[in-house]
């Protein structure tokens, strides 16, 4: 069997952790959840699937090293910083030419650097059998993660029928794709059943995936052909990232591919999974006391119910009288916002980053 890579994603400024998430150390380097950097937690997960140094970084270049400090397991040279984040698509793109340059036709999985999964067991089970199905036929797996509630922060699929023979685990066509849906459709998914979570973790082959790139997305296509040429001629993978990655057509892989290709396979997960997109979320990973409130570092309440408290080594918080608030004490900046408004953190977020650039 061919050599089994994986490319981590881990580009983000993760603005929606915002202030404990910073540019130079974003979520994914950070124990949002656990006691290690989320990174970190992501290759480790890994282990006795596929080695350290078969393992590709896509990130920021002003984070690179901040990446091999969290993960010095990884080889530097494996580790790629984009001077510019140009989406999904053409991270998908660079981490197929970056595989097929290393070992074509060896199968990669491409997956999100800031999951957090506890059941590590099952998740390489999983990934394993979707590896089989992209090493067995041509085709662009995903994998679909089981819905445990009616979430409108997720995209979703449609599970189609079974394909025999593909992997040791069960195998279907994806029907289609779901943009995020309204909590009453989201409702309908759920009781439906056929419905899973798109948790942006893929597996194919650099060649299946390049032409499905060429087929559906022409632009992009062409954009990684100059990438490829630069690389060849000048010997140097930083220097085309630096010339031409930043011209790449911007645009997600389910945008420019996946919603429109006809070969997309999933398999279920059997595992536990959250993307802990928002700081509502850091509460489904601790335990809260009485009333509710759930403090990560140092913190007290008192006629307090439904808050989120993060405070850093050797800073305090303390609530009274306030019910379902978020405050993130982080350094030289302090949030503090309604549960109701998370999803508006990133914006505010933006806001004061751009009133005063050091605090971004």
């Amino acid at each position: 069997m061919k050599n089994r890579f994986v490319v981590i994603m881990a580009g983000g400024r993760g603005e929606r952790f915002w202030p404990q998430s910073r540019l130079r150390k974003p979520k994914h380097l950070l124990p949002i959840v656990g006691d290690a950097p989320m990174l970190a937690q992501t290759v480790d997960r890994l282990k006795g699937l596929v080695p350290p140094e078969q393992v590709f970084v896509i990130t920021n270049i002003e984070q690179r090293d901040a990446v091999l400090e969290s993960c010095p397991e990884l080889l530097p040279e494996r580790v790629i910083g984009e001077s510019q984040g140009r989406d999904t698509a053409a991270a998908v793109g660079l981490a197929a030419l970056l595989v097929e340059r290393t070992e074509p036709g060896a199968a990669f999985a491409l997956l999100p650097a800031d999951h957090v999964i506890a059941d590590g067991a099952g998740f390489r089970k999983v990934l394993s059998a979707a590896f089989e199905a992209a090493e067995n036929q041509d085709v662009l797996v995903t994998i679909g993660i089981k819905p445990d509630f009616a979430s409108t922060g997720y995209g979703y699929l449609r599970k189609g029928p079974g394909v025999d023979g593909l992997a040791s685990l069960p195998v279907h066509q994806v029907e289609r794709f779901v943009e995020k849906p309204n909590l009453e459709k989201a409702q309908q998914y759920l009781q439906d059943g056929g419905y899973f979570w798109n948790a942006g973790m893929f597996v194919w082959r650099p060649e299946v995936i390049l032409s499905a790139i060429r087929q559906h997305a022409q632009e992009l296509s062409a954009g990684l052909d100059d990438l490829l040429a630069n690389w060849q001629e000048n010997g140097s993978i930083e220097y085309a990232m630096e010339k031409v990655y930043p011209l790449l057509k911007k645009i997600s892989i389910d945008f420019a591919v996946m919603e429109k290709a006809a070969d997309v396979v999933m398999l279920e997960s059997a595992f536990d999974w959250d993307d802990v997109g928002e700081w509502p979320a850091i509460a489904r990973h601790y335990e809260a006391d009485d009333r509710g409130n759930v403090f990560k570092g140092a913190g007290s309440a008192l006629d307090s119910s439904g808050n989120l408290t993060y405070a850093e080594p050797g800073h305090t918080i303390s609530l009274l009288g306030v019910k379902d608030l978020i405050v993130v004490q982080s350094g030289d900046a302090t949030l503090v916002c309604h549960k109701d408004c998370a999803q508006q953190v990133k914006a505010l977020a933006q806001q004061v980053c751009q009133e005063n650039p050091d605090l971004a």
